[in-house]
């Protein structure tokens, strides 16, 4: 009866305080002149909305990202996600997100501001064309931040990851780190209109590198940082469910 008698007030309250804090960031991210500094602004502005709502955020492992350039895969179960990763990593990574949230208004600004790579996995030829500039720009010293789910749904559970990424880190030659993100879903997800409180831990582990033959060193790579992020992100194998219901 308390949880849901404090979740009653925190809710709206929260929400009202999150957006009152992020608008006014928003429109500094949009007007600062350099890269660096609007994605210093934007962790900055993830810190503080967080704490502003009493939501404590644990940041783990981040040891692991190698100096060089490489990939981060995060597990997807929250519109916040993108956020909570944009103030967990260095401002050195370029986030990749699907091109609808291009047009949403502020947002879609703030995150080309923010340098933010979209790209359109509905069309396969432009997606290949998008394909090939990462690889292109990874090999060029960008390292990239990705959700490899592509997407996410309101049940828990984590779904397939999709191979373009690991085709850019194995055509790129660089190494692959998987990321955990924990209490998201409960924060604001599951189908939520409104937040809910919730713990927030991001942890990285040890780079994963790709080896052997092009076609079998992706499938090898995408199988291997997958079971990792299971591994650490407290939710069941979706793919795993999917087969059992087949069954």
């Amino acid at each position: 009866m308390f949880s849901r008698l404090f979740n009653f007030f925190y809710a709206p309250l929260s929400a009202l305080v999150f957006v009152v804090i992020v608008l006014p960031f928003c429109g500094l991210i949009i007007i600062t002149p350099t890269l660096t500094a609007r994605r210093v602004i934007g962790r900055f502005c993830v810190r503080i909305s967080l704490l502003c709502i009493g939501v404590p955020m644990q940041v783990r492992g981040m040891e692991h990202l190698p100096k060089a350039p490489c990939i981060a895969v995060a597990n997807h179960a929250s519109y916040l996600d993108g956020l909570i990763l944009t103030a967990a990593l260095p401002t050195r990574f370029t986030f990749v997100v699907q091109d609808g949230a291009a047009s949403w208004p502020l947002v879609g600004l703030t995150l080309s501001r923010m340098g933010v790579t979209f790209v359109n996995r509905s069309n396969p030829r432009e997606g290949a064309l998008q394909t090939r500039n990462l690889i292109r720009r990874v090999t060029d010293g960008d390292s990239l931040a990705i959700f490899a789910e592509g997407t996410f749904k309101d049940e828990p559970g984590l779904m397939a990851f999709k191979n373009g990424t690991f085709m850019i880190a194995v055509r790129a030659g660089v190494p692959v780190v998987p990321i955990a993100i924990r209490g998201s879903r409960r924060l604001w997800g599951s189908g939520n209109r409104l937040p809910r409180w919730s713990h927030i831990v991001v942890e990285a582990s040890a780079a994963i590198a790709p080896t052997g033959p092009h076609k079998e060193a992706e499938t090898h790579l995408r199988d291997a940082v997958r079971a990792q992020v299971l591994a650490m992100c407290g939710e069941h194998d979706r793919l795993q469910t999917s087969s059992t219901e087949d069954a």
